[in-house]
């Protein structure tokens, strides 16, 4: 039988503010356990929760990029269960009003072709603790630092159709992230994580098959491959005639299969009620234009500025405005023009450096203005490609001067045409035959030309003007 597949994610994102979403403790990775928990964060006796103004603002700005719509009105709901690393026995979240409703964004599939996803909302919740097993035999740690760091849990529509979808819907919701400034999406540390909800059901058929719910993905390998094997899984099952049961399940990378974690619970398991602790929340309209007003200029609108002004290639432009720096980095080195060669020159060398040695490029040792000046003497004929390769090397270093570098390495081209006329002369009476096939119209004669010269001047020709003189000559002879 052939089965459609349906998946919807639930995205965490961890906002990076400076303090949790509800006490005054710092939210910085790496601290000793149980250094970052205030008496708010250990549920102690007495204590109230404090709303942090900044994850409301991070939220918003979320919700404005992905065209959804910001509550004026949201409410906080206390999630009833019971975790060790969740002191307070509840972890407070949004219910029925979100902060965040009825968005979308839109990918790009394998095929080449678009498909916009619908994101039903994205709440505001904190996050809770981590237990810690691998340093305690037989028993298990407990690191509060986490909880309480506030997160907002992007939930998509059951609109996702593959695994290779899900994978370029969370690799956009990643780029968005980073790219508005809210998070820094780092994986590895799990600021940034999934769960995929998983089902399927007879081709064509409108009723949704029962669905299994796969937590804390947190790379885009592992959540392909998870997906696809609940999928194969829940075929086996339908096909042998059993039935596939709603639950939770982990993903285990090492055996690269799905486990069973516990049974699926619902809303009415968790006793959702409001939070009597926190009052309702209420944005002004100003407040929420305040925010729109200050937003940078979204990603899709630069990949189809940077099509127009520059005529860079979509595949490009998206690396472009992967992160907002980038973006700034492209701007900056293209203020005096040669966009389209700064683009190439970024991909081709920036970026490729900056990823080999794990910096982010507000922090390249190339300065836009430095960058934008060793393009600029590949463009006008200063120096070659080949030698501006060398410039830029140098200045990867921690040289400074674009022209010093030229000059001390001696990499300027030969660009005084009368000089240039001379070796041509001498090349092509040395080759006179391959000349001859070239007068008679054999044009990729001109690369072993211009290959001769190089050759001749030890690398230094413009091949621009090479090129010129060569076809002059052959015009006039």
């Amino acid at each position: 039988m052939q089965y459609d597949i349906v998946i919807g994610l639930e995205i965490h994102v961890q906002l990076n503010t400076q303090s949790k979403l509800f006490s005054s403790a710092p939210t910085a990775f790496g601290a000793p356990p149980n250094t970052q928990a205030n008496l708010i964060d250990l549920a102690m006796p007495g204590v109230l929760p404090v709303l942090n103004e900044a994850a409301v603002r991070k939220a918003a700005i979320f919700g404005f990029a992905i065209n959804a719509t910001v509550a004026n009105h949201c409410v906080f709901d206390r999630k009833n269960y019971f975790y060790p690393d969740l002191p307070k026995g509840y972890q407070i979240s949004q219910l029925t009003h979100p902060i965040v409703q009825h968005g979308e964004i839109e990918i790009e599939c394998d095929d080449g072709t678009f498909k916009t996803i619908q994101i039903e909302r994205a709440h505001l919740e904190e996050d809770a603790g981590k237990s810690l097993h691998e340093d305690f035999a037989g028993m298990s740690g407990i690191d509060l630092n986490r909880a309480g760091t506030p997160l907002i849990e992007i939930v998509t529509a059951p609109v996702l159709s593959s695994a290779k979808e899900a994978v370029a819907y969370m690799k956009k919701i990643h780029s968005l992230v980073r790219y508005l400034g809210i998070s820094d999406a780092n994986m590895q540390e799990g600021s940034f994580r999934c769960d995929a909800n998983v089902s399927i059901k007879p081709k064509g058929q409108t009723a949704l098959g029962t669905r299994t719910e796969i937590k804390n993905l947190n790379s885009f390998r592992f959540i392909e491959q998870a997906i696809n094997y609940e999928v194969e899984r829940q075929q086996d099952l339908l096909a042998v005639g059993k039935t596939v049961v709603q639950e939770t399940r982990l993903y285990d990378p090492d055996a690269g299969e799905t486990r069973a974690m516990r049974s699926k619970e619902t809303a009415n398991d968790y006793r959702y009620f409001p939070d009597p602790d926190l009052a309702p929340v209420k944005l002004s309209e100003a407040y929420l234009a305040e925010i729109r007003s200050a937003m940078p200029e979204l990603q899709a609108s630069k990949i189809a500025r940077y099509h127009a002004e520059y005529g860079i290639k979509h595949e490009d432009a998206v690396l472009l405005v992967e992160t907002y720096e980038t973006a700034q980095y492209f701007e900056s080195a293209s203020q005096q023009g040669n966009g389209k060669m700064v683009a190439n020159w970024m991909i081709s060398d920036l970026l490729p450096s900056l990823k080999a040695e794990g910096l982010a490029i507000q922090n390249a040792p190339i300065t836009p203005p430095v960058f934008a000046q060793l393009i600029q003497c590949v463009n006008d004929g200063t120096i070659s490609g080949k030698a501006g390769k060398t410039v830029f090397s140098a200045l990867w270093q921690g040289e400074t001067d674009v022209q010093q570098v030229i000059n001390d390495k001696g990499l300027s081209q030969m660009s005084d045409a009368s000089e240039l006329a001379a070796i041509v002369d001498e090349m092509l009476a040395a080759h006179g035959a391959q000349f001859e096939d070239f007068k008679q119209g054999n044009d990729k004669m001109m690369a072993f030309f211009v290959g001769q010269m190089m050759k001749k001047t030890q690398g230094k020709a413009n091949p621009k003007l090479v090129n010129e003189l060569i076809r002059k000559k052959a015009s006039t002879s």
